[in-house]
């Protein structure tokens, strides 16, 4: 996760300004976009980490906020009055709701920090499962090259003597110089199913002694291809 974005939406440029000023003493401090109440429409998820909403317009309120609940990111409203909170609190239960009383700035770079820190570790999470999915898939494919080898040596072996048959009878030139590339091609596929079979064993080796001094040459075999 690059540098964390945190979307401001306020019809007060006090507002974001204390914000932005508060968290200048951070460490880490995200960057900062500015929004009005009546822009904050067509919101999408990879436009923003965490979303902090205060001081908008009344009228423009509600469809803010369910603007940016509608992303499933995760939204801080900071109001001013307790009721407008409760309310809130209320009808939008995923929005996080901070009431402005003495040090709520403090209690919000908190809050929002925690958020970030979720974020980045369900980013994590996301792209070390699809690593995994990855790897799953290609382990599923080695697993298939390797039943499936014998199989496919066998059919080599037949393409490679029939192969070598024809070209020991008189043949036209064009004719010999094609069975002569069926036949190159037929013994590299059997050179490359030799490899998966000696990497094979090579790895039945290393799980049953994890430290033993063939693995330089397991990840060499490995590397040829």
């Amino acid at each position: 996760m690059d540098q964390p974005t945190v979307l401001l939406v306020s019809d007060d440029a006090e507002f974001a300004r204390a914000i932005a000023g508060r968290w200048q003493s951070e460490r880490h401090p995200p960057a900062f976009t500015l929004m009005g109440g009546d822009l904050c429409r067509d919101l999408h998820a990879e436009d923003f980490d965490v979303a902090i909403v205060g001081a908008v317009q009344p009228p423009l309120l509600p469809a803010v906020l369910q603007a940016l609940e509608a992303t499933n990111c995760p939204v801080v409203f900071a109001g001013e009055d307790i009721r407008q909170a409760q309310a809130m609190r209320e009808t939008l239960p995923r929005i996080m709701v901070l009431v402005q009383r003495e040090g709520w700035l403090d209690v919000l770079v908190l809050l929002v920090s925690e958020a970030l820190r979720r974020c980045e570790a369900m980013a994590r999470a996301r792209a070390l499962e699809q690593a995994n999915a990855l790897l799953e898939r290609q382990a599923a494919l080695g697993r298939y090259i390797l039943e499936m080898r014998h199989t496919l040596n066998n059919a080599l072996t037949s393409i490679l003597g029939n192969a070598e048959l024809l070209l020991l009878e008189p043949l036209a030139l064009g004719s010999r110089a094609q069975l002569e590339t069926v036949r190159n091609m037929a013994v590299r596929m059997h050179e490359i199913l030799q490899r998966f079979s000696s990497i094979d064993k090579e790895l039945s080796v290393l799980e049953k002694h994890p430290d033993a001094a063939g693995t330089t040459k397991s990840q060499a075999a490995a590397a040829s291809f």
